[in-house]
């Protein structure tokens, strides 16, 4: 069996509605298929995406490797959970309500093994409605988001993985830690698709601005 290359972690909770399209879209990739794994954390969802999940495992082949939390453990929790049992020596996140390119886990897996003094690597990424019609195409670099970005496993381990009290703002906190010691490099071509839609989780303003509040006190932003 070959060695696994490249590990996508998914995290969803209660997201029967989207799942499907991201998994298809990470199952049709142009990187051989015995070359990455998709692990997804069912986090304790009570609608029917561990229905959905089923779908894409048959009696014959696994396609999918899904861990189940009993209860809603939370973003960081699962992710965490997600890249300890991953198998890859490249860890990328993609979230549960997006999609990708054909050619998203290629482009970026030959950017990394050709730079190896590189230690990770984004994609540009288009913003799109929830029906799928793109609204505009975004830099990587300018406008960061928690996905479509290819690690070296061991610099995320290095760090510490995700912070497990930030249920929000995860993805700044990882980050600023992150830049601290290593970089992220961009690749100006979008592979990604962000959704946006009313039940994305940055849309809780309240929550958003007591993590900001805890972001800015953990790092002393002034």
């Amino acid at each position: 069996m070959k060695e696994i290359k490249l590990s996508v972690i998914v995290s969803a909770f209660n997201q029967e509605k989207y799942i499907g399209r991201c998994l298809r879209s990470l199952l049709n990739q142009s990187l051989n298929r015995d070359e990455y794994e998709i692990i997804v954390i069912n986090d304790g969802s009570f609608d029917k995406t561990a229905y959905a999940l089923e779908l894409f495992n048959s009696p014959k082949e696994d396609l999918i490797q899904v861990i189940t939390n009993k209860e809603n453990l939370g973003l960081p929790t699962s992710l965490n959970k997600g890249i300890n049992a991953s198998k890859g020596k490249y860890i990328v996140r993609v979230d549960s309500d997006d999609f990708v390119n054909f050619n998203f886990l290629q482009f970026l897996s030959f950017y990394l093994d050709t730079n190896p003094e590189s230690n990770a690597i984004s994609c540009d990424y288009y913003l799109i409605s929830e029906d799928e019609k793109v609204i505009e195409r975004m830099e990587s670099d300018k406008d960061p988001i928690a996905c479509g970005i290819l690690f070296r496993k061991e610099t995320l381990i290095d760090i510490g993985l995700y912070d497990e009290s930030f249920l929000y703002n995860e993805e700044v906190e990882l980050r600023l830690r992150y830049l601290k010691k290593y970089s992220i490099k961009r690749l100006a071509i979008p592979l990604y698709r962000y959704r946006r839609h009313a039940d994305n989780i940055t849309n809780d303003k309240l929550k958003m601005e007591e993590y900001t509040k805890k972001l800015i006190e953990k790092h002393n932003i002034s």
